[in-house]
């Protein structure tokens, strides 16, 4: 965050001949360094669906039924919640071929409405949204890899940690050590968690033809098990929506995608749907075994549905939710390195995060900052009271960037655009975005409160380390000096873009 553009960009050319005189590049200085591309359709989809289905389908269950207070009502708050991300993913379609730049929310708010406010969707991320999300899902992992080793009590808090460290530490090096490995990783897990919801949803069907459907009965689905309030339901679909979180994260890696402008939609409109369908029918397979009392009281709810149900069998569910989670950290860790990344490129964040490895092309000093920062969250403590914090920060950015999409229509309305949404689309996913944000601020006014303090947090820290650009020599220097020994470490140099992918679409000409 230090100097201007004119100055990283010289100081790391220079870095980057003296890497490639040294013999970093074999093929001559000619060669491009650049993002490969090697996200084709399959891939694209298995990154949405892979980053969607993580740990939130084995924990929100649980929480949405708890607020909705009946069956009936937490069923309708799963199908909205697909609907609301349906409405998202489109706009979010639009943006992603009209702003074809990596980095999503972050890039298209700062085109937008500038510097300071994409930074500060860009500090939530780094600081809290990320890192938290992928310490939920890595200790999801430990908890039901260790969970068969400890029948009847909690795994060790030491246990659990250093099994989540190792897990997200492993998966790091592979995405540092190839794009490829990181893609395949992801294609493979994600077949194999839908597998196991597969597994989950034909059991529960084969229950409910069998007459096991008591819970799901009109009149008893909707009795309330206490009196519901417009609160308790906003807060039901804030935990829903940990559950559908990464529905945008293709939009991080749009530099990477083959044919974006065809593929990043297409598996926009493939993706959405096929997981809206998948919850639904795991939540109606969950209560064609379990009471409402008996899902509010499991702490672990497809383990629960496997004992119930799977008899000498049950040992597949834990191990299907530890794959489930697995491919969920390496999806995380893929999306969320490249918003360093972008972050980076465009001087919010120290500029050798945006480098990549001169052979293997990879973000690899991003991929370790996120490595790092969760492994902090990690050693804090107990990550799960930050879930509110997090779906809170994660709706306050998606309606952010909503609203760029209209004020852009408005700014720039000649903008050639290859998918243009009707704008009833952005506008009822605002007008359902404020009402969920209003009432989840009163039911839960120091949750809520505190995601906006650490948002707001950012704003000192963006005119001290952006804003301010005639630093002393003295930090100046320091900071070359760090960023040349991490380019040293790392074998990292500056990418060069490809324009005809990166720059936005020109404006119509006036007739």
């Amino acid at each position: 965050m230090d100097g201007t553009e004119t100055n990283r960009r010289n100081c790391a050319s220079t870095e980057q001949q003296k890497m490639l005189d040294s013999g970093g590049n074999q093929n001559g200085s000619k060669d491009r360094v650049t993002l490969k591309k090697e996200i084709g359709l399959l891939s694209a989809c298995a990154i949405i669906i892979g980053n969607i289905i993580g740990s939130g389908i084995f924990i929100s269950p649980k929480g949405v039924l708890d607020h909705a207070g009946s069956v009936g009502f937490s069923l309708i708050v799963w199908v909205l919640g697909g609907g609301i991300c349906a409405l998202g993913s489109l706009c979010y379609a639009e943006l992603g071929v009209t702003i074809p730049k990596s980095g999503g929310d972050y890039s298209y708010v700062t085109e937008i409405f500038g510097g300071l406010v994409g930074f500060l969707l860009l500090w939530s991320a780094v600081l809290i949204m990320y890192p938290t999300t992928l310490a939920v899902i890595a200790l999801t992992f430990s908890n039901y890899v260790l969970q068969p080793a400890f029948p009847n009590c909690l795994p060790p808090y030491i246990a659990t940690r250093l099994l989540s460290t190792t897990c997200v530490m492993f998966l790091t090096w592979v995405n540092c050590s190839s794009v490829r490995w990181g893609t395949r990783i992801q294609d493979i897990f994600t077949v194999g968690k839908l597998l196991a919801l597969v597994l989950i949803i034909v059991v529960g069907m084969v229950q409910i033809a069998n007459g096991h459907y008591d819970a799901l009965e009109p009149q008893t689905a909707f009795e309330f098990i206490k009196d519901p309030s417009v609160g308790q339901i906003a807060l039901a679909f804030l935990q829903a929506s940990f559950a559908y979180s990464g529905w945008n994260f293709l939009n991080y890696v749009t530099e990477e995608v083959v044919e974006p402008r065809k593929n990043l939609p297409r598996a926009i409109y493939i993706s959405i749907p096929l997981v809206t369908l998948v919850y639904t029918l795991t939540n109606i397979a969950y209560f064609s075994s379990m009471s409402p009392q008996e899902l509010l009281d499991s702490n672990a709810v497809a383990v629960t549905f496997g004992e119930k149900l799977l008899g000498v069998f049950s040992w597949v569910m834990p191990i299907s939710v530890a794959l489930s989670t697995f491919g969920g950290i390496n999806g995380y860790l893929f999306t969320s390195s490249r918003l360093c990344f972008s972050g980076a490129r465009e001087g919010h964040l120290p500029y050798l995060l945006a480098m990549i490895h001169l052979k293997s092309c990879t973000p690899i000093p991003a991929l370790l900052v996120c490595c790092t920062a969760t492994i902090v969250i990690l050693c804090i403590g107990d990550t799960h009271n930050l879930i509110n914090y997090v779906s809170f920060i994660n709706y306050l950015s998606y309606g952010v960037t909503i609203a760029g999409l209209l004020y852009y229509r408005w700014k720039k309305p000649k903008l050639v655009r290859p998918i243009k949404v009707n704008l009833l689309v952005p506008c009822s996913y605002l007008v359902f975005w404020a009402v969920l944000l209003g009432f989840s601020l009163y039911s839960e006014p120091v949750v809520c409160g505190m995601g906006l303090v650490i948002m707001l947090t950012g704003v000192p820290i963006y005119f001290i380390g952006v804003q301010w650009k005639n630093k002393p020599h003295w930090i100046s220097s320091a900071v070359e000096r760090v960023t040349y020994l991490g380019q040293r470490l790392c074998y990292v140099v500056f990418p060069q873009d490809d324009p005809s992918e990166i720059q936005p679409l020109t404006e119509k000409s006036e007739l």
